[in-house]
């Protein structure tokens, strides 16, 4: 019994003293920031009016969404994860009407400019015109949905995060930040 003391304070005065050594240890070292680690504040502060960059990440955003469902159902993803999937597709799908309206707004400018010098007619400028009337509302209409399906995502969140703070699992300022989250979505925007 006495051997096995000595032994075990043996262990544990070297584990301590290799730990206060100066030298850098295994868990010293910072891991290098990864690119999925940035936030996504960050990624979207980048403008993104590149139609085919816009649609590169509308493709990967479905991809990422396509078998959520499914590993939710298996116990693999938190529900939470599935629905931030399917908020991010609806996102990109917002962002990629933006970018297109702008492409057409560009290209409305340059009949216009051409129409001026004689280069083109005032009816490839009309129909320019009606392309861009028409991705005007298919980006409204994108944005209402985007609205909608971020104001069910924050419901949804509210609601889980009452249910965890019923159970103990959670903390009141969950609660009060998903309150505010959702109150804000409420607001009407100008």
């Amino acid at each position: 019994m006495l051997v096995m003391f000595l032994t075990g304070t043996i262990i544990a005065l070297a584990a301590d003293q290799s730990s206060n050594s100066e030298e850098p240890g295994e868990f010293d070292i910072e891991p290098p920031i990864l690119k999925q680690n940035l936030s996504e504040e960050l990624a979207e502060m980048v403008p993104d009016g590149d139609v085919p960059r816009c649609e590169k990440k509308l493709e990967r955003a479905k991809r990422n969404a396509t078998g959520a469902e499914r590993l939710w159902k298996i116990g693999v993803l938190a529900k939470v994860e599935v629905e931030q999937r399917a908020l991010k597709v609806i996102k990109c799908e917002t962002e990629l009407a933006g970018a297109r309206v702008a492409q057409a707004r560009e290209t409305v400018a340059q009949q216009e400019s051409r129409i001026a010098s004689g280069e083109t007619t005032k009816q490839e400028l009309a129909s320019a015109k009606t392309a861009l009337a028409q991705l005007i509302e298919a980006e409204q209409k994108a944005v209402a949905k985007r609205e909608s399906a971020e104001l069910e995502f924050a419901e949804a969140n509210l609601r889980r995060q009452q249910r965890l703070l019923k159970l103990g699992s959670a903390h009141k300022s969950d609660v009060t930040n998903a309150e505010e989250k959702l109150a804000e979505l409420k607001t009407p925007k100008n």
